[in-house]
């Protein structure tokens, strides 16, 4: 499937040219092109944890073909690109877009957001900070599913009503990688008035205030795994210790020419 061929796209982005990353690929964007001209589709911000899930879910891989645009959210992955040579111009990841997106359409009225994620509170929290800082109701609802919302028809059956109900014309999903993902894709026919889907993990917990970014410095020198996983060992764990190495030695099978796609035809 990541074959490095270049993808039209209907959001004014033109030709975003496709950067291999194992059976995946992400886009050579910039966040500023990202913000100004993404207002319609699905985005997939692919980092290390959601591109090992690649390597085992083949539902999730299946649905490749239907994000919109696919960014780099990951600096260990941003420092992967560059050392096979096919850099992406800079890393892109769903915490860093968000605020730049209620930013740019603060005075936007057409732009409307729910919230759809995280622990009980945890968004009306965020939903607060966010119209706070832009001045307007921009956040328009949000709801908190159960952990196992996509086992039980009438949650999702409930969640979206809720979303419907809202008005909303953008939604933001936070709800554990490659579910949230699923999520969008299996159901958003049925909320037609979501125009822009983010699929954005802990995004909420950020915009709260319950969970603090670390400094630019560590994202920039590649620790923000680290920091993470200090902050919550716990959570973290899985994530940064199990698929962190595997990943690395994935991309040395890149560089050698050794990696095989586990999901392609033989």
């Amino acid at each position: 499937m990541a074959d490095g061929s270049n993808m039209d796209t209907d959001q004014g982005l033109g030709q975003m040219k496709r950067v291999p990353m194992l059976n995946a690929w992400v886009h050579d964007i910039s966040m500023d092109d990202l913000v100004e001209q993404f207002r319609e589709g699905v985005m997939l911000t692919l980092h290390v944890d959601m591109i090992m899930k690649l390597q085992q879910d083949s539902e999730f891989y299946d649905l490749l073909d239907q994000f919109d645009v696919i960014t780099c959210d990951s600096q260990i992955m941003y420092f992967a690109t560059k050392w096979l040579g096919t850099p992406v111009r800079e890393r892109v990841s769903g915490s860093d877009y968000f605020p730049k997106f209620y930013t740019r359409y603060a005075d936007d009225p057409s732009m409307t957001v729910f919230l759809c994620g995280g622990k009980p509170g945890i968004a009306e929290l965020a939903a607060k900070n966010i119209n706070a800082k832009v001045g307007r109701e921009m956040i328009v609802g949000t709801d908190s599913p159960s952990f196992a919302f996509d086992k039980d028809p009438a949650e999702i059956d409930r969640m979206i009503a809720a979303i419907n109900d809202s008005g909303a014309t953008v939604c933001l999903v936070g709800l554990a990688g490659a579910r949230q993902e699923k999520f969008i894709m299996k159901y958003r026919a049925r909320m037609p008035g979501v125009k822009l889907w983010l699929p954005l993990g802990g995004t909420i917990d950020y915009e709260s205030g319950t969970f603090a970014r670390p400094p630019a410095w560590i994202t920039e020198w590649g620790f923000e795994w680290l920091y993470r996983l200090l902050k919550e060992p716990r959570a973290r764990f899985h994530r940064y210790v199990v698929h962190e190495p595997p990943f690395l030695w994935a991309v040395l099978k890149q560089k050698l020419g050794r990696y095989r796609d586990p999901f392609k035809d033989t």
